[in-house]
């Protein structure tokens, strides 16, 4: 799944409230998920009057857009008397708009949330509480996920947003293209840590002049990025973690051994040349460079299917290789999720749609693949491929975003994945490593000051040791020492605090 797509890194905004509680179980049971009801909505108020559902979205542009938006209206016309809009926007533009959108009068009737957006959107009052809409004319999506999963949700006990059916944990991996891996006879299969792929890199530097060896997950990640995501729960903001997942302490993570170790191996890397010098700054990414033939490999999130998406987006065989077991934490759940503004004109008639992309096979898969015939063909009971003549440079639409929208479980699958990969899925989730603090609250509310001041910190040191370009010999003492005076201290014994209630409240403690 967010990616998140050319997003800001979760930690650069750290402005308030960040995501809530789930239970034991983090998975989504798929069978349950698929079994959702495909009925017209009742209201118990007689026919609706017309309305166009404004969802609002980030992606690559697609030529077939508007022929998806129709497609996808004559269905929505039929069972909730609504036409859709998708309102796409640029990645790189995303927060700019999106803040424009919700703090004017715009209508917007779904949104794409998450992480801090979620939060600071909560904590300015722009997006609305579910709970009585959920009831109303969520049935489906109340059928579809087990209680767990919406309460991680909850923001002071309301429901604010509903997660995509997806993947709810995650592992760090490590893709390399498979033609130069053959081509200097280099066994991938020996990697087992971070420090394993220096002889691989060192080979594709010094072989291959005009490929660069590592390049970032995501346009605002970092080359680390996702090694921190999957080896800590970052309990919603990085801004003091749990470097044990069985124990409930939390710590400051830039001053963890471990942190220190990652960051000095970006160092070493990019001293070596195996990272762009740029990397701290660029927006390029590893997918931009491999697609162009001037990359090599990736750090990468994992989870299954990964493999064969990452190698439909760069046009090339790759090979992964998965580095630790998968984690789930409350993070994990929240960070892609569809909420209703403040701004919707009709916010039921939202609540209905996003119902329908929760229960009705036909939409969900006209948003996540477009229109049967003409941007896809069925092979087999399950599986999709391009129609003859078609295909990934040019296709008019071939988005491949369907961890964003509703329930991805009744998607089909691509004719390069698993034909099982919805049931991979779900015991990839059930077999996560799940995180004592499954469920936590923060709400920074107490520490905003601090936060403010942590952020400004966050901006002048963290790219710049994460992607190698500073020397943590000389900056992440002073990166640690600068966050100290910024009142990390007290914004750490404050997450303590609220973990503390937390787990006295809900009877959990670490092992």
């Amino acid at each position: 799944m967010r990616n998140r797509a050319g997003k800001m890194l979760l930690i650069m905004t750290l402005l308030s409230l960040l995501l809530a509680g789930c239970g034991k179980e983090s998975n989504t049971n798929t069978k349950d998920a698929v079994a959702g009801e495909e009925g017209t909505t009742e209201t118990g108020e007689g026919k609706l009057p017309p309305y166009e559902v404004k969802l609002v979205f980030y992606g690559p542009a697609q030529k077939d857009l508007e022929l998806v938006e129709q497609e996808m209206s004559k269905i929505t016309l039929e069972k909730i008397n609504a036409t859709v809009k998708l309102e796409r926007i640029e990645p790189a533009a995303w927060d700019q708009q999106t803040i424009l959108m919700l703090t004017g009068n715009e209508q917007v009737d779904l949104i794409v949330t998450g992480g801090t957006d979620f939060s600071r959107q909560v904590a300015q009052g722009q997006l609305l509480p579910l709970d009585d809409l959920l009831q109303k004319h969520g049935q489906d999506i109340t059928k579809a996920f087990q209680p767990e999963i919406l309460e991680a949700t909850k923001v002071d006990g309301k429901i604010y947003a509903i997660p995509s059916i997806r993947d709810f944990a995650s592992n760090t991996t490590v893709m390399m293209r498979k033609d130069l891996l053959d081509k200097y006879h280099l066994d991938a299969s020996k990697v087992k840590t971070l420090d394993d792929l220096d002889p691989i890199l060192e080979t594709i530097h010094k072989n291959e002049p005009n490929i660069t060896p590592l390049g970032k997950p995501g346009a605002s990640a970092s080359i680390v990025d996702r090694v921190l995501e999957n080896s800590w729960d970052i309990l919603g903001d990085y801004i003091g973690v749990l470097d044990n997942l069985d124990e409930l302490k939390v710590v400051n993570l830039f001053e963890t051994p471990e942190y220190e170790k990652l960051v000095k191996t970006a160092r070493r890397w990019y001293e070596a040349g195996y990272i762009s010098k740029d990397a701290a700054t660029s927006k390029e990414t590893a997918v931009d460079l491999i697609k162009a033939n001037v990359g090599f490999g990736v750090i990468q999130k994992g989870k299954p299917g990964a493999l064969a998406q990452t190698e439909q987006r760069v046009s090339t065989k790759l090979e992964m290789i998965n580095l630790g077991q998968q984690i789930t934490s409350t993070t994990n759940i929240t960070a892609i999720m569809l909420g209703i503004p403040a701004n919707s004109k009709d916010p039921e008639r939202a609540m209905m749609f996003l119902n329908l992309l929760n229960s009705d096979r036909d939409l969900i898969n006209l948003i996540d693949w477009g229109i049967e015939g003409k941007h896809y063909v069925k092979v087999g009971e399950k599986q999709i491929d391009f129609p003859p003549g078609v295909n990934a440079t040019n296709s008019g639409y071939n988005m491949r975003q369907g961890w964003m929208f509703g329930n991805q479980l009744l998607s089909h699958t691509w004719v390069t994945d698993n034909p099982d990969l919805w049931e991979e899925m779900d015991r990839y989730n059930r077999e996560s490593k799940k995180s004592a603090a499954l469920g936590f609250t923060y709400n920074p509310s107490p520490v905003k000051t601090e936060l403010a001041a942590i952020t400004n910190v966050v901006r002048q040191f963290q790219s710049g040791l994460e992607n190698g370009a500073l020397d943590p010999e000389v900056n992440l003492p002073k990166f640690n020492a600068a966050l100290r005076a910024a009142g990390i201290d007290k914004v750490i014994a404050e997450k303590q605090r609220q973990l503390d209630e937390w787990a006295k409240k809900n009877n959990k403690t670490g092992s």
